[in-house]
């Protein structure tokens, strides 16, 4: 077995590079299906609402921290604040055909000393969700904070009851760390929040599943995928 480092007998950790991370900057990605694009309120709050409201949205606010909107000149508004912050920094997702965006997507809890980065804050509208494009919006954000960044450390936070959110945690490849009781007050309800993280060190095996997930040849004449993105993380 590998003895730790130590220092004056004490066992302390390896040393790293502790030059920090750049922090995210409001940039476009394109991706093939869809795109990750600097959230501006003029331009997504119509379709943005439009898709997050209406008969059967409801459960897409129940684990968020804010939400749903009485109208679209509140939801406007909220948009606006997100828009001025750096942390979170936030992202509208695009549909690249229509140039709609059909979700959100954030960095946040953002510690470049440490070199660790979350994502979270994602809002799917119904049109996103279980499509090629929700995928590849969590591959162009995970890329982005591990390539270009050079972050060491890609975190993944949900409320512990979220059982859809952990399950495409473990989806994406992140790893499960346990649940931090009483974390959290939000709507006036306690959360519990289950952590998961993604290393830079496991980075090329999980951008090579995403890859290959994403390629055309991974889905069938009727857009069915051949393989699961799941079963390509747990091979690599």
């Amino acid at each position: 077995m590998q003895s730790l480092p130590t220092q004056n007998s004490t066992p302390v950790g390896p040393t790293v590079d502790a030059s920090p991370a750049p922090r995210p900057q409001r940039i476009l990605q394109l991706g093939s299906f869809v795109s990750l694009v600097p959230l501006d309120p003029e331009a997504h709050a119509k379709t943005l609402y439009e898709g997050s409201h209406g008969p059967g949205t409801d459960p897409l606010w129940a684990y968020l921290f804010d939400g749903p909107y009485s109208d679209l000149a509140a939801f406007k508004e909220n948009l606006v604040q997100k828009a001025l912050t750096d942390d979170p920094l936030c992202f509208a997702i695009v549909d690249n055909p229509s140039g709609h965006a059909v979700g959100l997507a954030s960095y946040m809890a953002i510690h470049p000393l440490h070199r660790t980065i979350e994502v979270g804050s994602i809002l799917y509208t119904p049109r996103l969700q279980r499509t090629p494009g929700a995928t590849e919006a969590m591959y162009l954000m995970a890329r982005y904070a591990f390539e270009q960044l050079g972050y060491r450390r890609y975190e993944w936070k949900c409320n512990a009851l979220n059982a859809p959110s952990r399950k495409a945690a473990l989806r994406y490849g992140f790893t499960f760390e346990g649940i931090f009781r009483q974390h959290m007050i939000i709507k006036g309800r306690n959360r519990d929040t289950a952590w998961f993280s993604m290393l830079d060190s496991e980075w090329p095996l999980r951008r090579a599943a995403f890859e290959r997930w994403l390629h055309s040849s991974n889905f069938d004449s009727s857009g069915h995928q051949i393989h699961a993105l799941s079963a390509l993380n747990s091979s690599a």
